[in-house]
Parts: structure tokens; sequence; C-alpha cells
């Protein structure tokens, strides 16, 4: 008998030679696999889309994922600027305002301390009481800067400045009180070393500081009214793509509606219209809200501070008692930086024009005309006091008659602050309406936009359905 024995290499269930090795389960593993993912996922639907229902199918996702995208950034966009308007009138515009004040109270305190020094005696309660005002204002809205100085320029160095030196000036001040009412000559030497101070290194740090928070206010006003320019390109390209769908379905199926598509084109113009409505408006207003309002407050305030300053030289020449002319001269200068050789020019001059058929027409021309009622004044005080006529220079200067300094400097610093008033009110109402045209805006086109994936969804469907 012969028995047969089969060979390795041709048993049963055995490759023969020549043959390939089986493929592993699951095609490649570990790494390589998942490197692969990507790569089988691309041919999986360019297989799919070698058929009808699989393009449309490829289709359908592309429009569905487009939709979400562009709705996103849409919505993100819109309430990103509403939250930006917000911002400037709940915080950004308050804290300028802050810094304003601080600007503003230590001038007035400056000219304050000056005016009282001209007094007779006991210094008028009202003089003090007013400086002590002052100084407390400036503290509270130094207070109310210094919260929030994280990417304000330098804004925190001036407010490191301002809380170093301003009790250094008040303890100057009070020294030279102290030696006043003793009847003390170096009182007056005092008083001048203080006004230095606020004058060389108080006040620049205040001015540093009302910048850096106007040129913020400035930059996020901006920035409110840029252009949406990645949102619009999407819904454009949404809507170009919707478009070609219908045409490439019509000349397919011999159909030339689709609901579903035309809902989702719909939306989506609905969405770019509302947008470009709504957005025109509040361009519109908050730009109007920084010519109307917060540049004409910067300019009205720089007036503001002129004038102070001027005061308080006008002040100065006399306690300095025939040892002012450097107060004089600063005076003269800040004068026509005010109105202008001209007397109708300067900051006030810039000022009107900027108001020209604004609420605050009426005060800054009002305003104008006290500054040269007091240019006028100041000239009469200085003929009584070159002339020796030391204290009816002092009252003339001092007092709040008709027709005297003090009382064309009030005039003039009273009108000044009414006009910063309307033309603050002007931004914020202005602004206020630029939010107002954003209401909605942002849930209204997230809506809008899955609305255009339903409809991307149930028309593509539709023509799935024939096909099965």
């Amino acid at each position: 008998m012969t028995s047969t024995v089969a060979r390795p290499d041709t048993a049963a269930g055995s490759p023969g030679p020549g043959a390939p090795p089986p493929d592993e389960p699951g095609g490649r593993s570990g790494v390589a696999g998942l490197l692969d993912l990507p790569g089988q996922a691309v041919r999986a639907v360019v297989k799919s889309a070698a058929t009808t229902p699989g393009r449309l199918s490829v289709i359908a996702v592309g429009l569905v994922l487009l939709s979400l995208v562009a709705g996103l950034v849409a919505t993100l966009s819109a309430q990103n600027k509403d939250n930006t308007i917000s911002g400037l009138i709940d915080h950004r515009e308050p804290l300028a305002v802050a810094a304003q004040q601080v600007f503003r109270s230590l001038s007035d305190a400056d000219a304050t301390a000056a005016s009282a020094f001209l007094s007779v005696g006991t210094e008028p309660p009202a003089l003090r009481q007013k400086y002590e005002q002052d100084i407390a204002e400036a503290g509270s809205a130094l207070a109310k800067s210094a919260s929030d100085t994280a990417g304000v320029g330098d804004a925190a160095k001036q407010v490191d400045i301002l809380n170093q030196k301003i009790p250094v000036y008040t303890g100057i001040v009070e020294t030279a009180r102290a030696n006043n009412r003793q009847g003390f000559p170096s009182g007056a030497s005092y008083l001048r070393e203080a006004s230095q101070l606020m004058r060389t290194t108080i006040l620049p740090a205040a001015q540093a500081l009302y910048t850096a928070d106007t040129t913020k206010l400035a930059d996020e006003q901006d920035d409110s009214t840029s252009f949406p320019w990645a949102a619009v390109a999407l819904l454009l390209a949404l809507v170009a793509a919707l478009v070609l769908t219908q045409i490439y379905l019509t000349r397919r199926t011999n159909r030339v509606l689709n609901i579903g598509l035309l809902v989702a084109t719909g939306a989506v113009v609905l969405s770019l219209l509302w947008g470009a409505v709504a957005l025109v408006i509040q361009g519109t207003l908050v730009a109007s809200g920084q010519t109307d309002g917060t540049s004409q407050v910067d300019v009205l305030v720089r007036a503001r501070i002129s004038a102070l300053q001027a005061r308080a030289d006008e002040t100065l020449t006399l306690v300095a008692r025939g040892d002012g002319a450097a107060y004089e001269k600063q005076f003269i200068n800040l004068a026509v930086q005010l109105v202008g050789p001209d007397g109708k020019s300067g900051l006030l001059g810039k000022a009107r024009d900027l108001a020209i058929g604004t609420p605050g027409q009426q005060k800054i021309e009002a305003a104008e005309q006290a500054a040269r009622d007091w240019s006028l004044a100041h000239i009469q005080v200085r003929k009584l006091d070159d002339s020796g006529q030391y204290q009816e220079a002092v009252d003339f200067a001092t007092s709040v008659s008709k027709d005297s300094a003090g009382a064309a400097f009030q005039r003039l610093d009273a009108n000044l602050q009414d006009a910063i008033d309307v033309c603050r009110q002007e931004f914020l109402d202005d602004t206020r309406g630029g939010e107002r045209a954003l209401t909605a805006l942002a849930p209204g086109v997230g809506v809008l936009a899955v609305l255009a994936a339903a409809g991307v969804t149930v028309g593509v469907r539709e023509r799935l359905r024939e096909y099965r």
C-alpha cells in the first residue's frame, strides 16, 4: 500500500507559491492606520461622488457645513460689535470722563489756591471749600481711572505719578497757607513752589492720562465701525454656492424650483440685508457720536484746561507783587492758545467750527464772547497793578461784579462746562442709537443660518428620494 503525504506548501488552506499574503483584518493597524484615515475618507468621498446620489449627498453636507460656519462667524461678529458699543457707553467713555475730571479738578485747584492768597486777612471759606472739593474730586476720579489701565498706553505709569505727587502738592499748599496766615512772605514762595510742581509734573501726568484714555476710546469707536469682512465673505460664498446648486439640480432633474434651497437662499439673503442695514445705521450713528460728541469734548476740555491755567497765571502774577513777569508771559501764551491772536480762532474757534449746526454751538459761542471779555478785563487788571493800584487790581481780578475779570472767567468756565455736557450727551444719544440698531441681529443671524441648513437638508433629501 502506498501512502500519500501532502507537502506543507500545498496543504489545504495554505496559499500556493507566489501567492500574496492575506490582508490583515480592517486594513492597516496602529499609527499607520490612523495616518491613512484621511486618505480613506477622501477616497470614499470621491468614490461616492461618482454617482449622482453620492454627489448630491456631498453637496448637501458641504452646504450645511458652510451655512453653519457662516452663521457662527456672522453671529460672533454681530455680538462682538454689540459688546464693543455697550463697553463704549458703560465703561470706556466714563473712564475717559474720569481722566478728564482729574485734569480739570487739579487745574482748578491750582487756580483756586492762588486766588485764595489774594485775600486780605483770613482765607475766604468759599475758596477753601472749593479747593478741597477740587482735590477730593481729583482723588475720586483718579481712583476710577486707575481701575482699568491695562492696554491703555502708559496710563498706569501716569496714575503712579499722580498718586505720589498730589499729596506732596497739597502738603506744600498747606505750608503756604500756614505761613500766609501768620503774615510771613515765605507763604507766597511756598505757593509758587506748589504751583511749579503742579505745572511741571502733576498736570503733564494728568494730561498724559487723559490722552491715553481718549485715544483708547477713539480706538474702540473705530473698532465698532469696522467692516466684518470674514462674515460677509462667507455669506456671499454661501449664496453663490446655493445658486450654483439650484442651477445644477435644474439641469439634472429638469425641475425649476427647489423649495428647500429657495428657503435656504432667502434666509441667507435676509441675513445679508438685515446685517447691511443694521451695520450702516450703527456705523453712521457711532461715527456721528464721535464727531459731534467725543471729538468736540476733547477740544473743549483742552480749552477749559487752558483757561484754568491762564486764570492761575493771572492770579500768581498778582501774588508775586511785581515779580510775576513769567506768569504774565504764560498767561498771554495760554490766551493765544485759547482764542488765537485775533480773538476768534484757537481752541475755541476750532470747537465752534466743529459745533456748527449742533446743540453745543450756542454754548461755545457764548464761551468765545466770555473769553474776549476776560481778555479785556485782564488788560485792566494789569493797568491797575502796573500803576501801583495793587488792591484795586486784586479786587477787579477776584470780584464777581459785572465786567470784572473774575466774572468773565466764571462765565467762560460755566459755558465751557455746559458745552462739554451737551457734547457728551450727543455722544451717548448717538452711540445708544447705534446699539439699538444691532438689537437681535446676532441671534437673528444664527437662527437664519440654522434655517438655511435645514432648507438645504430638506431640499436635497427630496431629490435623493427620487433615486430610491
